[in-house]
């Protein structure tokens, strides 16, 4: 194990579960990565309107015009802004040459399924109504964030609209029926995400409607006529078998995909790319999927 990810391990083992904090507290804690996290010299962020949704639009010097990423950040539906992901919106753009939109979009309990998937539509639509070109989109995301962005995409062509250049998805949650194995067999080795506390989450967003709709578990959709999806997964996360089976059935019904699991790597490591390398590599990767896909 490499000294980089033993440290952010002793970080995330100094600090009290979050499943063990009230619902408040915890969303509080997650956005304190505004200050753990300072932003990189020359970073622009300006709050728009995303079709009617709040969001912050992140450049870098190295940003192409035209060329954006529609970022749907994670925390389980039910915690998370821009202000715990601005950081790693920024380290994309950076990677990406390429804006990246950062949409608040609603969440649970407050507001429960459909508010996310509603307000990640709508901020899909206002990009393409403004004028933004598909071919040089890319829709991204992480955990619950990745899941919402393939419910957007099922969404988005089942309604006619064009469909963005590609998706790249970090340790996406796409099953909330919580069913597959790796989240206990992998539960003693994943520091961040708890099998109990996703059901917790899922019950908050869902509100006893069906676990497994694909709307809101896009692992259960239709997922014929996606565009290019990039997986990244730890190797040591619950959430390995989402990443896996995602990649399985969306192969199995035409669509591209490129699944890499990364070894000793936790839930969205990303997220620590400050002092974990593999973080900055893995955005270097994501990076160059984005312009891959919107050439």
């Amino acid at each position: 194990m490499s000294d980089d990810i033993k440290q952010v391990r002793a970080f995330l083992g100094a600090l009290p579960p979050l499943d063990s904090l009230p619902l408040a507290e915890r969303r509080t804690r997650y956005d304190r990565a505004k200050h753990l996290f300072p932003l990189p010299a020359g970073v622009a962020v300006a709050r728009v309107d995303a079709g009617g949704v709040a969001a912050e639009c992140i450049a870098m010097p190295a940003s192409r015009a035209g060329r954006v990423v529609l970022y749907l950040h994670g925390g389980g539906y039910v915690m998370g802004s821009a202000d715990s992901h601005r950081h790693l919106a920024a380290a994309i753009a950076e990677a990406a040459q390429a804006s990246v939109l950062l949409p608040a979009y609603r969440l649970a309990p407050e507001h429960p399924f459909p508010a996310a998937l509603d307000d990640a539509l709508a901020a899909y639509r206002g990009l393409l109504d403004g004028g933004q070109a598909p071919t040089s989109l890319v829709i991204a995301g992480d955990s619950a964030g990745g899941g919402l962005a393939v419910a957007t995409l099922l969404a988005a062509r089942d309604r006619g609209l064009p469909l963005p250049a590609g998706a790249a998805l970090i340790s996406p949650w796409v099953d909330l029926s919580c069913s597959l194995v790796s989240l206990e067999t992998l539960a003693a080795r994943d520091p961040i995400v708890k099998k109990d506390s996703l059901a917790e989450c899922a019950r908050h967003y869902l509100v006893g409607g069906d676990l497994r709709n694909p709307l809101a578990s896009p692992l259960y959709g239709d997922l014929r006529g996606l565009p290019p999806l990039l997986i990244q997964v730890g190797s040591e996360e619950v959430l390995l078998d989402d990443a896996r089976e995602l990649d399985r059935r969306a192969r199995e019904q035409g669509v591209r995909t490129t699944l890499e699991i990364w070894p000793e790597m936790i839930h969205v490591w990303h997220w620590f790319a400050a002092q974990l390398r593999e973080g900055r590599d893995a955005i270097a990767r994501l990076g160059e999927f984005v312009r891959t896909m919107t050439g």
